[in-house]
């Protein structure tokens, strides 16, 4: 209903385990809401399926009745309950956290990993409305920030004075990270138009206009289109690769396009894959220009795929040394296994 169980026990204990917990957060929870056990109930009728609405009514401390989503709920009793949220102005809409930072409650809606953000020193610019860490600037703080940022996911990559071709820029978080690490160009492709209006945003935030190249198309092998679902940003990065003909195209553009286009020299270049599963098409069927960077890194989706890392390795091997950056706890981190999914670092 809440927090998940920690740890690995089996059977009941796990689940007598659960259940405690979940009834530890939602008794604290009365500290908070005036009217905890009904909006604990709401949750759960929501949870179980047993209730179409989308959002719950709560009764803050200071009186105040409003409607948040579900998803706010459970972050905002799960933090208060961790010691990271100290108090709710319902009036307001203001969730006050334990470093005096004031959040919207609708932040707390898209950022299930507040209490991280709150602990790793990020800070809500409440009145520009943006996220911050030192001089970096984010509009929305998304779960990809951290483990560019904070989990140190791309720091095997040599981009000082080079040009990344960065496939899968998602919302400009991996592009402004080679940016910062002095990186000469940077051509940030992300298919995604909500995704891509984020990282335009993100790019003029942290005043990269100069660096970052966004273009708006996915990285195929042949010149194409692939098909885009009609999502949120969040689910766009978990949406995976799908050349062909639909409804709703965007444009595919090839390696030996973007070398050409932007003069580019392989030699000087890195390239960075994480596009749910392009990595498959570009590097079995248009290995020509793979091969031509000095550097290849790239995230592989061997589940969604249906097709062993192995194969990529194979061909990467002619003239690349490849070495797996990413372990079991990466693929944990993602809920799948390490051969299913993992971070591949290739140089020449």
């Amino acid at each position: 209903m809440f927090i998940r169980a920690a740890g690995k026990k089996k059977g009941g204990d796990k689940h007598l385990e659960a259940y405690l917990r979940r009834l530890m957060v939602l008794y604290a929870s009365r500290k908070l809401l005036r009217n905890w056990i009904s909006a604990g109930v709401q949750y759960y009728l929501i949870r179980s399926g047993l209730s179409r609405s989308e959002c719950i009514e709560v009764v803050s401390k200071d009186g105040f009745k409003s409607s948040i989503p579900a998803k706010s709920y459970r972050f905002l009793v799960n933090d208060y309950y961790a010691g990271y949220i100290t108090d709710y102005d319902g009036g307001k809409g203001i969730v006050t956290y334990a470093n005096k930072m004031h959040v919207p409650v609708k932040e707390v809606e898209k950022l299930s990993i507040m209490g991280r953000a709150v602990g790793g020193g990020w800070v809500y610019d409440e009145a520009n409305g943006f996220w911050a860490k030192g001089n970096l600037k984010f509009k929305r703080l998304r779960e990809t920030i951290f483990e560019v940022f904070d989990y140190g996911d791309y720091e095997p990559m040599d981009v000082k004075d080079r040009i990344v071709v960065d496939a899968g820029a998602f919302i400009g978080d991996s592009a402004i990270y080679f940016a910062l690490k002095g990186a000469k160009k940077v051509i940030a492709i992300e298919p995604y138009p909500s995704a891509y209006a984020e990282m335009l945003e993100n790019i003029k935030l942290n005043s990269l206009e100069g660096v970052i190249v966004p273009v708006n198309a996915g990285l195929a092998s042949k010149p194409s289109k692939i098909c885009v679902e009609d999502a949120n940003v969040e689910e766009t990065a978990g949406t995976y690769h799908r050349p062909g003909n639909c409804s709703n195209p965007i444009p595919a553009v090839t390696l030996g396009e973007l070398l050409e286009k932007f003069n580019i020299n392989g030699n000087e270049a890195v390239l960075k894959m994480d596009c749910e599963g392009c990595e498959y098409d570009v590097i079995l069927n248009d290995y020509e220009h793979v091969s031509s960077f000095s550097e290849v890194y790239f995230e592989y989706h061997a589940f969604a795929m249906k097709k062993p890392v192995d194969l990529l390795l194979e061909k990467m091997r002619n003239d690349f040394k490849c070495r797996t950056t990413s372990g079991k706890e990466y693929a944990y981190r993602h809920g799948y296994k390490k051969e299913q999914l993992g971070l591949i670092s290739c140089k020449k």
